[in-house]
């Protein structure tokens, strides 16, 4: 059964860094690509980032890009994705999932995590 648990997620002061990590069960992660997503309050879920299970390449959304990077362990089933000089617009519930289209924007049609809650707020 595939499973993704996301954690990492929290309270932190604009200027500050979170690393978010996925946990992959259930499923082969060297074959698959995945993504970070996010959805803010009353907004529609948007595309944050991916990465190429086939060479590792990456996409950004444009509000992010230079600030966050993902990246990816095969060997310990794990994504990451570091964010830095998070703003209060990155305040979001933030979800990984699987088999995703790695274009701007990244879409998935596969499995999703629950969720890990990130606030940025002084």
């Amino acid at each position: 059964q595939v499973q993704l648990v996301e954690s990492g997620g929290g309270l932190v002061q604009p200027g500050g860094s979170l690393r978010l990590s996925c946990a992959a069960s259930g499923f082969t992660l060297d074959y698959n690509t995945i993504g970070w997503f996010r959805q803010a309050p009353g907004k529609g879920r948007e595309g944050v980032s991916c990465i190429s299970h086939s060479d590792g390449s990456t996409v950004y959304a444009d509000s992010v890009k230079g600030r966050f990077t993902i990246s990816r362990d095969n060997a310990n089933k794990m994504v990451y994705l570091q964010m830095n000089s998070l703003k209060a617009e990155d305040t979001a519930v933030y979800y990984c999932a699987t088999e995703v289209y790695c274009g701007l924007p990244p879409t998935a049609i596969g499995s999703w995590g629950q969720g890990t809650q990130v606030t940025v707020s002084s």
